[in-house]
């Protein structure tokens, strides 16, 4: 395809000018070169003119930087646990893995308002991070205060998402919170992402194996049953699409989940799905290791057959699958981390997750684009066009287009290396990919006009990432109905208050 209409004219006083690379946005794919000024694209075409600093990309792919939009970094979970990464080393390594902006969770314990929360992960990301980013709220606790004032504050200072949870004593909302979140979010413009699995399904199943005597690693893949998936998603959609609200069910790892957000999608309901790569990449055999190494693996929803594996990629293809996320939680492999509650615990007791931020686009770029199981407009947007536009980003960032920010990621298709922790840029020391052969990898990365990754250096100080207001979330297009008892043209003309 050619370079856009217009975009050959000549254009001087470059800051950066990146030239004879193959540009790829989610729907086409051209030769042109990518002109910057001060921080923002101006011009893509050919002859650009003169810049202060030229990067030659022949050969190589020239990309929007990638938005990781499901991570926790430095955050404490319910537990008082804090992940391994702070928000420098989290940035890091999600800066050399291809990415130029992420947005954790900012995460309410019961007992704390927003404002709390947000003022101390603000201040734990605007000193250290070195991308842009952003944040989720997770919502533990919906008082009417949280409801009504704290979470439209919070739409309002561009936090335009949040997340709830159905399982987990410490966070779970039960149907009738989640019907108020709901309410608040269609009302608002905001996203509601729901952790759907059955809490009484896997606290009465981890209780039968532990009690039998099975409380090593590997149970715990056992112990969350897919139904315990399938079940929540089923509900969380017909919750939403009971007031016709807009949700993401988060980390998918089921067919039979997939199959249901494929279905809500088709029947109208305003409905988006999230994968990641350990439903792709790994399975619940790698957990059967001596010891108690199997903790590495442990992650909710858990790993599953290969069977799956193959299910997961398919809806990944197929579209039903919209983002496609790291769920990067680090937690070490010691009494810091995943064997905080001692030295050979049962697995309920195990800190669950697994680090990832920077294998995220790796991992797909070599064994999705480079082995044909996807198109490279379709690795752009699941990296990061269609998160830019589902959580309110399209405005600056997402795609190589002229006014938004200078976010690139230069890849290199040439490139083959295995995959090491040693290598990592997280605070961790070891890595569930270890040992996999890699095709393509970022060797260049461009925040908003500067490069801060070179050659598998960093040049970016702590702070050089800045915080980014989104937009509410726009369902235009997305057909969907309130429910007859919520219609005041069929419910005798009864207006609720949503």
């Amino acid at each position: 395809m050619a370079a856009p209409s217009g975009a050959s004219e000549s254009v001087s006083n470059l800051d950066l000018k990146i030239q004879n690379g193959t540009v790829a946005n989610s729907a086409e794919t051209f030769s042109a070169d990518v002109g910057v000024r001060d921080g923002r694209i101006v011009a893509i075409g050919t002859e650009l003119g003169d810049a202060d600093r030229v990067i030659d990309a022949t050969g190589k792919y020239v990309l929007p930087g990638g938005i990781e939009a499901h991570c926790h970094i430095e955050q404490e979970s319910s537990s008082g646990l804090m992940t391994s990464d702070d928000y420098y080393s989290g940035s890091v390594s999600a800066a050399f893995g291809g990415n130029t902006c992420i947005v954790p969770f900012a995460a309410q314990h019961r007992g704390q308002s927003l404002k709390e929360v947000l003022e101390t992960y603000h201040g734990r990301a605007g000193p250290k991070s070195v991308v842009d980013y952003s944040f989720h709220l997770i919502i533990s606790d919906p008082t009417d205060a949280v409801l009504h004032e704290e979470l439209p504050r919070a739409i309002e200072e561009g936090i335009t998402s949040f997340k709830i949870y159905m399982t987990y004593d410490r966070l779970i909302v039960d149907d009738s919170q989640m019907l108020d979140i709901l309410s608040v979010a269609k009302k608002n413009g905001a996203l509601t992402m729901i952790h759907a699995e059955n809490n009484a399904m896997i606290k009465w199943m981890s209780g039968k194996l532990v009690d039998s005597g099975h409380g090593a690693p590997k149970y715990h893949a056992l112990s969350h049953p897919r139904t315990a998936e399938s079940e929540a998603i089923n509900r969380a959609i017909e919750l939403a699409g009971f007031l016709d609200a807009p949700i993401l069910i988060v980390h998918v790892s089921t067919e039979a989940g997939a199959r249901i957000i494929a279905k809500a999608r088709y029947d109208g309901r305003k409905v988006f799905g999230e994968t990641c790569p350990q439903y792709m990449f790994l399975n619940a055999e790698q957990m059967d290791l001596p010891g108690m190494h199997g903790a590495k693996l442990c992650c909710s929803p858990p790993l599953r057959d290969r069977a799956s594996q193959e299910e997961i990629w398919r809806c990944l293809q197929n579209g039903t699958f919209q983002v496609y996320s790291s769920d990067h939680a680090p937690y070490r492999f010691d009494d810091t981390g995943k064997l905080h509650a001692g030295p050979k615990p049962d697995f309920p007791q195990i800190a669950n997750g697994l680090p990832g931020i920077e294998m995220r686009l790796p991992l797909l770029f070599s064994e999705g684009f480079m082995k044909g199981r996807i198109t490279l407009n379709h690795f752009v947007a699941l990296a990061a066009t269609n998160v830019s536009k589902i959580y309110g980003l399209d405005h600056c960032k997402g795609s190589i287009t002229e006014g938004k920010d200078a976010d690139i990621a230069i890849w290199d298709p040439a490139i083959s290396r295995e995959v090491k922790a040693e290598d990592m840029h997280d605070n961790m020391e070891y890595t569930p990919y270890e040992g996999m052969q890699i095709t393509g990898w970022p060797t260049t990365v461009v925040q908003r006009g500067k490069v801060i990754i070179d050659d598998n250096e960093l040049h970016a100080d702590r702070g050089a990432g800045e915080f980014v207001p989104r937009r509410r979330i726009d369902c235009t297009g997305m057909p969907g109905r309130l429910a007859p008892e919520l219609d005041p043209e069929k419910n005798f003309g009864v207006d609720l208050e949503l």
